[in-house]
């Protein structure tokens, strides 16, 4: 973590040294540091103004995603672990969707001055938890005063000498294929939402999404033409693809089978589970467009087909429900 230049310093609070202010803005640093993997492409981590971390491919690979609570987390519904590992996901995602190797870590922190120290030490456990699954290391970042606790990351990866995999290179035959899992976390969220705290398999796939972070530069040795990691939605990240390649895209419905958990909360709470599936977002499975020729191994399956037009469609049909997030709604 880097010195927050022109930020005021506080002394601590002797009524609460259990806070992250009776900590002390260094001391908070030294305990969550502590914690923290730096990673084989890290040269220099932590502890001077910028961290340095090597480039075998002469291009790296960039990515920044920010968590704020109550908009992306709730403490109540998620412990400081759980939003560790989410927020790593979500930017180790975009790198693996880029097809390249996730390698490093930037996290930069707003905390509360009441918020207690256990607090940060867990998010720490939960970030490193999460870059280990990919062997990136967290190498710096930032920490502020704020009343409003923000999760800000950056990730930084390796192509290992291959072309990126960009949104725009579909074409009219490709096939659609989708690596990991749809429609869970979109399902806890309900559930949570709804004042419930099962099922289990629902709920922990919204406080900690697993991303098939190695299905990303496979697809990329495959021959993928078009990728995108699946946070906001299927359909509606389906529709940065379509537009970006100037191709329509037609999801089968049939493609996804609904795992029993999750029939049986949407019975009980009286939704389709297909809206989860197309139009929940916070999984982060990876999904990318192939050539027809090009056969598709594990954990790559088979969901739909781009075409000559514009637009997604299901089974050739306007999907008339929700399609996906979007923040400003």
């Amino acid at each position: 973590m880097s010195e927050h230049s022109g930020a005021e310093r506080s002394n601590g609070d002797a009524g609460n040294d259990r806070s992250v202010v009776g900590s002390g803005e260094f001391g908070l640093i030294d305990r969550v540091t502590a914690r923290l993997p730096y990673g084989s492409a890290c040269l220099l981590g932590p502890g001077d103004d910028a961290a340095l971390v090597a480039a075998p491919d002469r291009r790296v690979v960039a990515s920044t995603d920010v968590l704020v609570e109550g908009r992306h987390f709730r403490r109540d519904w998620s412990s400081a672990v759980d939003v560790g590992h989410r927020a790593a996901a979500a930017n180790l995602a975009d790198i693996a969707a880029m097809g390249a190797t996730p390698t490093a870590l930037l996290v930069a922190l707003c905390l509360p001055p009441g918020l207690d120290v256990a607090w940060a030490e867990g998010l720490a456990d939960g970030l490193a938890a999460e870059a280990g699954r990919v062997g990136a290391g967290v190498v710096g970042g930032d920490m502020s005063a704020s009343p409003t606790l923000t999760v800000a990351v950056t990730a930084l990866g390796d192509l290992g000498g291959r072309p990126p995999v960009l949104r725009s290179g579909a074409r009219p035959g490709d096939v659609l294929a989708l690596a990991g899992r749809i429609g869970y976390a979109a399902a806890g969220y309900t559930v949570l939402s709804r004042g419930f705290r099962t099922p289990k398999l629902l709920v922990e796939a919204y406080r900690r999404p697993e991303v098939p972070y190695p299905a990303g530069p496979y697809a990329a040795r495959l021959g993928a033409t078009a990728m995108i990691d699946v946070s906001d939605g299927l359909l509606a990240d389906l529709g940065h693809v379509a537009r970006a390649s100037g191709v329509a895209v037609d999801v089968r419905r049939d493609a996804f089978e609904v795992p029993r958990q999750m029939a049986d909360a949407a019975q009980a709470l009286g939704v389709d589970p297909y809206t989860w599936i197309l139009g929940g977002g916070d999984d982060h499975a990876l999904a990318a467009t192939f050539p027809p020729a090009v056969v598709l191994p594990p954990p790559w399956r088979v969901v739909g087909r781009v075409a000559e037009g514009s637009g997604v469609t299901v089974d050739g049909e306007p999907w008339d429900g929700p399609a996906g997030w979007d923040h400003f709604r």
